[in-house]
């Protein structure tokens, strides 16, 4: 996501890994993105407050780690204005651990009841000619 303000005034893109972009008034990306959109599409309103905004945010990264294993296990926010730019790191953590402790496992915990090594070039053909399939031959270098 790219978002920032210039004399036009506020502006949300959502870049693509192939290139293609999209400008809308809210966007969400990655694994939790669907989650976070359903919260955004039933929440979203023009003209919100800075608080009302943190929060539909929240609401919509919260569905995102709720509701998907991948999407981590904290909220943070950027608020971006004119004046510049406030990154709010850690907003909520709302999957803290209930222990501190360090674990350490030593070698040999876990029992190894049986173990095999089968070297891939054992599975597999590799030829060094290719066969076209079609009429036409072709020779590689």
């Amino acid at each position: 996501m790219l978002g920032g303000v210039d004399c036009n005034g506020p502006s949300l893109y959502t870049v693509y890994p192939h290139g293609s972009t999209d400008s809308l008034p809210y966007v969400t990306m990655g694994s939790g993105s669907l989650a976070a959109m359903a919260v955004f599409e039933a929440q979203y309103k023009s003209k919100m407050t800075l608080e009302e905004a943190k929060a539909l945010v929240h609401a919509g990264i919260m569905a995102g780690i709720n509701n998907d294993l991948g999407s981590g296990g904290s909220v943070d926010l950027m608020v971006i204005d004119k004046s510049g730019h406030t990154p709010l790191r850690n907003y909520d953590r709302p999957n803290e651990r209930k222990s501190k402790r360090d674990y350490h496992f030593p070698v040999g915990t876990t029992t190894v009841l049986s173990q095999t090594f089968t070297p891939v070039a054992s599975l597999v053909t590799v030829e060094t000619t290719v066969q076209p399939t079609g009429a036409k031959q072709m020779e590689i270098d």
